[in-house]
């Protein structure tokens, strides 16, 4: 067997007596949204540590667990804190948790996070619905020996965010008054911001937003066949976009003010799934 796919089969084994239900969405809840458990009916919760052989979050405002809970009757499982490429981890540790959900049953990943806006109209505080991504410098989770129990050797990627679930979100977005833009999502590697001149090269490659996070989840879940949806909270104007310095603080300073109307957000869309 794979010793990737090994490690995952392990993960799943060590835990699946606790998981009180098959999912049907698996969330991923970015910076500002760890609370977003406190509007889930719970039926349980599994901390990574707990899992054997499982990455830990190390990044402050990412708790680390799983949690398992209804939205709106829909079953769903949601990361309180992910794992990122530049805590260390490689980055089939930083998918394992993507492709573990998959294994619980879980067919639609919704993707969120905190970003930069490199898009001018997109302030601290927008909402991005993300349409589709670039990965820059972040190496592809799917290199090495393809998991045929997972998906196969070259996937399609012509469209990763499925355009049923964007309408869904869409929709959820106008019938409650929330202000939702559209763009390209990019991920570099962190841990450091980008610099100005970067910010420029991804603007012109036609990069709305930058993170740290999510592309690589993306590319993993669709080669396994789930359904990808996200969304993006500008936490900032990237680097060399306005006079003041980055700095992790003000990310989550953002993302914890825009919360209660994100939380609103995932909750009036997933419930539409």
């Amino acid at each position: 067997m794979n010793t990737v796919y090994q490690k995952v089969v392990e993960c799943y084994d060590s835990i699946k007596e606790q998981i009180p239900f098959t999912p049907k969405v698996a969330l991923v809840l970015g910076s500002g949204l760890g609370n977003y458990a406190d509007t889930m009916d719970v039926r349980a919760e599994i901390s990574y540590s707990d899992i054997k052989n499982f990455p830990v979050s190390t990044v402050p405002g990412h708790e680390g667990k799983f949690i398992f809970g209804y939205v709106k009757d829909v079953p769903v499982v949601c990361m309180k804190g992910r794992v990122h490429y530049y805590e260390g981890y490689p980055v089939t540790d930083v998918v394992l948790p993507t492709r573990l959900m998959k294994m619980m049953g879980a067919e639609i990943l919704f993707l969120t996070n905190a970003s930069g806006g490199i898009n001018p109209s997109l302030g601290a505080g927008s909402f991005m619905l993300i349409t589709d991504h670039i990965s820059c410098f972040a190496p592809n989770p799917l290199i090495g020996a393809n998991i045929d129990e997972l998906g196969c050797r070259f996937p399609d990627m012509s469209k990763i965010y499925d355009e049923n679930l964007q309408e869904v979100i869409k929709a959820a977005a106008v019938e409650n008054q929330i202000p939702l833009q559209e763009g390209i999502y990019v991920q570099l590697t962190g841990p450091s911001f980008e610099s100005p001149a970067e910010i420029k090269m991804l603007r012109t490659l036609g990069a709305d937003a930058v993170g740290m996070s999510t592309v690589v989840e993306a590319i993993a879940a669709n080669h396994m066949g789930m359904k990808i949806c996200g969304i993006s909270c500008v936490a900032n104007l990237a680097a060399g976009m306005t006079d003041q310095p980055l700095t992790h603080d003000e990310v989550q300073a953002a993302a914890n003010q825009a919360a209660p109307l994100f939380r609103k957000l995932i909750t009036e869309a997933i419930g539409r799934f």
